[in-house]
């Protein structure tokens, strides 16, 4: 059985406490705060506010897609479509919007729908959090509670400044929305630095139970890992050693690699996509989101790849037919990569053919059964037409050993980065590498094994690969490893600079 009471208080909590913290109001609204913030029930209360937003809900006023993974029209769709490893095709039966084409392409707008809708997300995000740090400082909570919050704050201004750069910055909610100023990309990094450094060491090294789908002391210390991680990008400095201490910290906390063995009863053939399932196994997994289908969000990843009767026909849902796997990305894996099992295509049980060339993606559009498909998120738990109870990795131990190989390679230690890549290729059947990995070696591998998991984007900027041609469009031009300031937020607040280009 899940255990994951706090996001489920939050659920209740959100809608009964924080219901007048629309980041477009024009004055965000304060609670005073008293002893029972102070109270181990109160804190958690508290901070369920702020964990509710990670999950978020499929849809929300009307809204698709708020949270970070698990629906449509988000952010998980903005970093993940707008880089190699998927897209949605318009179809040229008339289904699916072009939303998903233009972010594939390079060619989104500051208007665009879903950068709107993350940006806006975010900002609840960050007011949620703001909000349980004033409610548990001011009722002296216990400090670890009180470094949890903050450390959540920090996580949702480090997806801020991933997409967007300079931002508007603010910690005290007593304050209007035209008037929150801009802080630079390296001021925001800063802050976030420090509040992981001061707080992580605070915070719970509980694995599993309660403290699933929370911020433990390991899943801080992976988030510190990913901020230094990507410093060069961020401020121009690289901080590849202490992104290595950070990951080391992390190893502390006896994480160990799931098993890559054989299982026939597993859909997908191997233990490997326990991952992925209903209950992710903690011997690897480092922070998940918690999902129930109409309870607590859902996962909609592999319902919403498959051509409708197949998926009735594979596990009784019909499918979407909308997320594919370019062609180019798709080719890169080994024919033995345990990995590769995720994907679909060629001629399927039932008559299905899905073809791996894809002539358009938006006119006249995809043909139906055009492109693979995916089915990491192999549909488990209570499942529907809709979506399932599948969890999702935000973080798990595969990621930090490749943040300690290209830490290592970064470092002109290519010799000690080698076996961390070579657990990871031996875990998916492959041999180790007859050579030290380079860093193209360890771009490949991180695409091969986190795809679909939300770090794509992030990895392709960091290497320098995400304005390169593809088969759907030529080279884009530099500004577009950011996402534009939402025209939304413009209007908002006249004080805010555009992002170059655009």
């Amino acid at each position: 059985m899940k255990i994951k009471n706090i996001v489920a208080t939050g659920s209740v909590c959100f809608l009964t406490l924080f219901s007048c913290t629309d980041i477009n109001e024009n004055i965000y609204d304060k609670y005073q705060p008293d002893s029972f913030y102070g109270t181990p029930e109160g804190a958690n209360i508290a901070l369920a506010s702020v964990y509710a937003e990670i999950p978020g809900d499929f849809e929300r006023k009307g809204v698709p897609g708020v949270g970070y993974a698990g629906a449509d029209n988000g952010w998980y769709d903005m970093n993940c479509m707008s880089s190699d490893e998927q897209v949605i095709p318009h179809r040229n039966d008339g289904n699916w919007q072009q939303d998903f084409a233009r972010l594939h392409k390079h060619e989104w707008l500051p208007s665009e729908f879903i950068i709107n809708n993350t940006w806006n997300w975010l900002y609840k995000s960050v007011f949620n959090a703001n909000l349980a740090v004033e409610l548990l400082e001011k009722s002296n909570a216990d400090p670890s509670k009180i470094a949890e919050a903050k450390v959540l704050r920090a996580f949702f201004y480090y997806l801020l400044i991933d997409d967007f750069g300079n931002v508007p910055f603010y910690t005290d909610n007593n304050i209007t929305v035209d008037k929150i100023p801009q802080a630079s990309r390296k001021e925001v990094f800063d802050f976030i630095v420090k509040e992981l450094t001061d707080n992580v060491e605070l915070l719970s090294v509980t694995k599993g139970g309660n403290y699933y789908g929370r911020f433990n002391k390991w899943a801080g210390y992976t988030l510190l890992a990913k901020v230094y991680l990507n410093a060069e990008v961020y401020t121009g400095e690289a901080k590849w050693t202490e992104c290595l201490a950070a990951c080391n910290k992390v190893s502390e906390g006896g994480f160990t690699l799931h098993s890559g063995e054989a299982n026939d009863a597993s859909p997908l053939k191997n233990k490997y996509y326990e991952l992925f399932g209903d209950v992710l196994p903690d011997d690897e997994t480092i922070l998940p989101i918690y999902a129930t289908l109409d309870v607590v969000s859902r996962n909609v990843y592999a319902v919403r790849s498959v051509y409708g009767p197949q998926g009735t026909k594979m596990f009784g849902l019909a499918g979407w037919n909308g997320t594919i796997v370019p062609k180019d990305f798709y080719l890169k894996y080994a024919a033995n990569d345990i990995r590769r099992n995720q994907f679909l295509v060629g001629e399927q049980p039932g008559g299905f053919n899905y073809t791996l060339e894809v002539a358009s993606l938006d006119n006249p559009g995809a043909a139906p059964q055009a492109g693979v498909r995916n089915v990491k998120f192999y549909p488990a738990g209570v499942q529907s037409g809709g979506g399932a109870s599948n969890d999702f990795p935000i973080y798990r131990y595969a990621d930090v050993i490749l943040m300690m190989a290209e830490c290592n390679a970064r470092l002109g230690n290519p010799a000690a980065a080698k076996p961390f890549i070579d657990q990871i290729r031996q875990r998916a059947g492959l041999d180790a590498l007859d050579h030290n990995p380079t860093l193209d070696d360890i771009y490949n591998e991180r695409g091969f094994e986190l795809n679909w998991e939300g770090h794509r984007r992030q990895d392709m900027i960091r290497f320098d690969k995400f304005l390169l041609a593809n088969e759907f469009r030529p080279a884009s031009p530099a500004y577009r490893k950011l996402f534009p300031i939402p025209t939304s937020a413009l209007d908002a607040n006249r004080g805010l600079k555009q992002n170059p280009g655009y």
